[in-house]
C-alpha cells in the first residue's frame, strides 16, 4: 500500500518508520530538518518538503496514495483532515485539533471514505478500551490518567514536552469538560488536583484537562467520566502561578515601543526549557479504570501502561505509544478489518472485538504492553 504521512515531527517519524516495514511510505513536511532526521533513521521512507497548509494542492499531492495519516500541529489539524477527506482518501488522524471531528462525518460519507480520528494514546488507546468494554458490560463510570514525563526530573518544571509548548499551554488553559451524573460540566484546566501512586514511579499529581473529547458525545450513557493529566509533584503549582500572573494571555502588551503577546513570549522561553532532546529518555504512564456491571456482578477493570524510551530504535515513549496506536489503525484499514464509512473516534472502532484485539496485539508486538486487572 502507498501511504502518505503528513507531518514528520517526533510522532510522525515514528509512524512513518513503523509503516515502512510493510508499506511504501512518503513523509511530507515543510521542516527539512525533520525530514533529514527521518531519512537518516530509515532510508525506506521517501521524503518530500511541502507546505502542508497549501490545501488547494492536496488533490495532486495525494493522488497516488491509498491511505493518509495526518500528524500536523493541532492548530491546522481540522483543515488538514477536511482537505484529505475532500480528496476521497481513507485517513487516520492524530493531530488532536480543538474542533469537533464529527462535524466532518457527512463529508466523509459523501466521499465514501473511512476516517479514524484522535488515534493516539489518550485520546486514542483509552477510547479503544472504553469502546470495547462498553459492549461487554454496563459501564457506569470511568477515569483516565495519563502523562508523558522526562526520566530526569530537572527543576523547576520537571517536565519536557514531546510537542510544541504552545500546544501544552493550550491544554493548560482550555476549560475541561467532564461528565458528572449524566451532565456535562465545565471545570478550569489544572483544577481538582489529586495524588496518584504508581508502583515504579511513586506519587504523581493528576489534574483536570479537556481530554474526553468525543467520549462525551458517543458515550453519554456513561454517567461519570473524567480524564486527568499526570505530572511530577510541584508542576501544577508553578503553571497556575504563571497562568494567574498573565503569562498565558493572548492580549498584547507594549514593551519598548513594540506590542507582544505574553503567550508568544512565554512559549519562546519554555521552548528551550521544555524541549525534549532527540535521544533524551522519557516515559509514558497511564491508567484507564472502568466501573460497572457484567451479568449482574459489580466489577472494576484496570488497564495500566508504563512505557519507556527505546534506546535501540531511538524512539521516544510518547512516539511509541501514540504512533503505534495510529499505525495499528492504519493496518486495520489496509487489511479491511474496519471499513465503515464516515468519521469514527477509536471507541466506535474498539467496540468490534476483532479490531480491539488487533490493536492490543499490534502494540504488544512492538513492546507497548497494557496490563489488565479485574476486581469484583
Amino acid at each position: 500500500m502507498k501511504i502518505a504521512i503528513l507531518g514528520a515531527g517526533m510522532i510522525g517519524r515514528a509512524i512513518a518508520i513503523d509503516l515502512a516495514s510493510q508499506h511504501q511510505v512518503t513523509s511530507f513536511d515543510l521542516n527539512e530538518s525533520n525530514l533529514s532526521i527521518l531519512q537518516k533513521r530509515d532510508e525506506r521512507v521517501f521524503i518530500k518538503a511541502f507546505d502542508l497548509s497549501d490545501y488547494s494542492s492536496y488533490p495532486t499531492l495525494l493522488n497516488e496514495f491509498e491511505f493518509v495519516v495526518t500528524a500536523v500541529p493541532g492548530f491546522m489539524g481540522y483543515k488538514t483532515l477536511e482537505a484529505v477527506i475532500s480528496c476521497g482518501k481513507n485517513v487516520v488522524d492524530i493531530s488532536f485539533f480543538p474542533e469537533n471531528a464529527l462535524d466532518l462525518d457527512s463529508l466523509a460519507k459523501e466521499k465514501n471514505v473511512t476516517v479514524i480520528t484522535d488515534c493516539g494514546v489518550a485520546p486514542g488507546m483509552s477510547n479503544f478500551i472504553i469502546g470495547h468494554y462498553n459492549e461487554k458490560m454496563k459501564v457506569d463510570a470511568f477515569e483516565i490518567y495519563v502523562g508523558g514525563l522526562p526520566k530526569i526530573r530537572k527543576k523547576p518544571f520537571q517536565y519536557k514536552a514531546p510537542f510544541s509548548p504552545a500546544d501544552v499551554i493550550e491544554e493548560y488553559t482550555r476549560p475541561a469538560r467532564l461528565m458528572e451524573g449524566g451532565q456535562i460540566v465545565i471545570r478550569p484546566a489544572l483544577s481538582e488536583m489529586e495524588w496518584i501512586h504508581f508502583e515504579e514511579l511513586g506519587t504523581l499529581e493528576g489534574f483536570n484537562t479537556d481530554g474526553l473529547r468525543s467520549l462525551l458525545f458517543t458515550m453519554p450513557h456513561i454517567k461519570n467520566q473524567k480524564e486527568k493529566t499526570l505530572r511530577y509533584p510541584g508542576h501544577v503549582e508553578l503553571i497556575i502561578s504563571l497562568k494567574e500572573s498573565g503569562f498565558f494571555s493572548e492580549q498584547e502588551i507594549e514593551m519598548g515601543g513594540k506590542k507582544i503577546s505574553p503567550l508568544i513570549f512565554t512559549s519562546k522561553i519554555l521552548f528551550n526549557e521544555w524541549r525534549l532532546g532527540l535521544e533524551e529518555e522519557e516515559l509514558t504512564v497511564m491508567k484507564v479504570i472502568l466501573h460497572g456491571q457484567e451479568k449482574g456482578v459489580q466489577k472494576s477493570i484496570f488497564y495500566s501502561l508504563l512505557d519507556r524510551y527505546d534506546a535501540a530504535t531511538k524512539t521516544s515513549s510518547m512516539a511509541r505509544t501514540t504512533g503505534y496506536t495510529c499505525t495499528a489503525a492504519v493496518n486495520l484499514l489496509s487489511q479491511n478489518l474496519f471499513s465503515e464509512k464516515g468519521v469514527f473516534p477509536p471507541e466506535l472502532v474498539g467496540k468490534h472485538e476483532n479490531c480491539f484485539q488487533f490493536v492490543v496485539n499490534y502494540l504488544k508486538e512492538r513492546g507497548v504492553i497494557w496490563i489488565k486487572k479485574e476486581r469484583v
